[in-house]
């Protein structure tokens, strides 16, 4: 079923290729107590969510982590990687359904795709015309709008393969100058499941030259690759602790949750989470003090790696857990409380 107004293919217009900024400096390891909420005492911290949500249901799991803390100021949430009006769709059923309508939704760049997904279910008889806040068609520029007319420098948290960033940097350069770069992005010690190997992560993989530009621009960078993002799930008291949770929020993800879960995959939504990688790039936007956080040269190839290269733009990666078990407990007590 289409949304009436909202069926024409999104396009963007892109301007000439952003001049990048490199620098050449070795890999070095930083302690990093603490960023975001202890810097912003007082203020709240302006955020845009850019999500693949729809496709792996950690996305879900993020945008309900990012709905319930505080400290953050939503001005955003948009669609990545293609299907514009489905992902649409579910960030507006999920904002409507935790009482966030005040929190506009960004269509993202279309990129052929069939627009349906794993949660269609969930958003099926949903009609996006019906959302009570804003819908915007063209979610770059609304994107690119949000960043420069913000006040404070914007933290744009990326949890998908970031093709809404490479059009916007290339529509307006001048969003890196007021806005940092958080996202959920590579493998660079470690792979899936903990492996030893690194792997050509997902959200790079898809495409590398918008991981590229993105990684490359003059903003500040903060990556969770799966070193660390790749280990986060829950089970036992910690998961019932959301599933049993009366919060919009833990019962949004929770319906999500079984509709995913049942579309063919080996995994029991009552008793346990699949992998929450997206959850610790909400994190990263509040705090790094249960990460050990390294500066080092990432280069992306074109297949998808990303691989220390002392000679690429150095960026902050989140390598290794200091308090894994610290961190879900934080998670937890976010989520089975609700929405800010």
């Amino acid at each position: 079923m289409e949304d009436k107004n909202l069926s024409k293919p999104i396009t963007c217009c892109l301007c000439a290729t952003i001049a990048l900024i490199l620098a050449t400096v070795g890999p070095s390891l930083i302690e990093v107590s603490a960023t975001g909420a202890e810097e912003n005492a007082g203020k709240k911290i302006p955020v845009i969510l850019d999500t693949d949500i729809g496709d792996d249901i950690d996305d879900t799991w993020a945008l309900g982590f990012l709905l319930s803390c505080p400290e953050y100021d939503v001005k955003l949430v948009i669609g990545d990687n293609g299907k514009p009006l489905y992902r649409a769709r579910l960030i507006a059923k999920f904002l409507e359904k935790t009482g966030c309508t005040d929190i506009p939704v960004g269509m993202g760049v279309s990129t052929g795709q069939e627009d349906n997904g794993a949660q269609s279910a969930w958003v099926e008889d949903y009609n996006l015309n019906d959302y009570p806040g804003k819908v915007y068609p063209d979610g770059v520029r609304a994107l690119v709008d949000t960043i420069m007319e913000s006040d404070g420098k914007m933290r744009v948290i990326c949890v998908g393969p970031v093709q809404n960033i490479r059009h916007a940097l290339e529509m307006e350069p001048k969003i890196a100058e007021r806005a940092e770069f958080i996202g959920m992005h590579g493998s660079v010690r470690r792979g899936y499941g903990g492996s030893s190997e690194p792997d050509a992560e997902y959200n790079v993989r898809v495409d590398p030259a918008a991981c590229r530009a993105a990684f490359n621009a003059p903003w500040d960078v903060t990556i969770t690759p799966l070193d660390t993002c790749g280990i986060v799930t829950l089970d036992g008291d910690r998961y019932q602790t959301v599933f049993k949770s009366d919060s919009k929020v833990a019962k949004a993800i929770v319906e999500n949750y079984r509709i995913w879960s049942g579309n063919g995959r080996n995994i029991d939504y009552k008793s346990r989470s699949s992998v929450l990688y997206d959850t610790v790039a909400v994190y990263l936007g509040l705090t790094r003090e249960r990460l050990k956080i390294e500066r080092l040269g990432i280069k992306v190839d074109d297949e998808g790696r990303t691989l220390i290269d002392e000679g690429a733009k150095p960026i902050d990666v989140a390598t290794e857990w200091k308090d894994l078990d610290g961190f879900k407990d934080f998670l937890v007590g976010r989520l089975e409380k609700g929405v800010r």
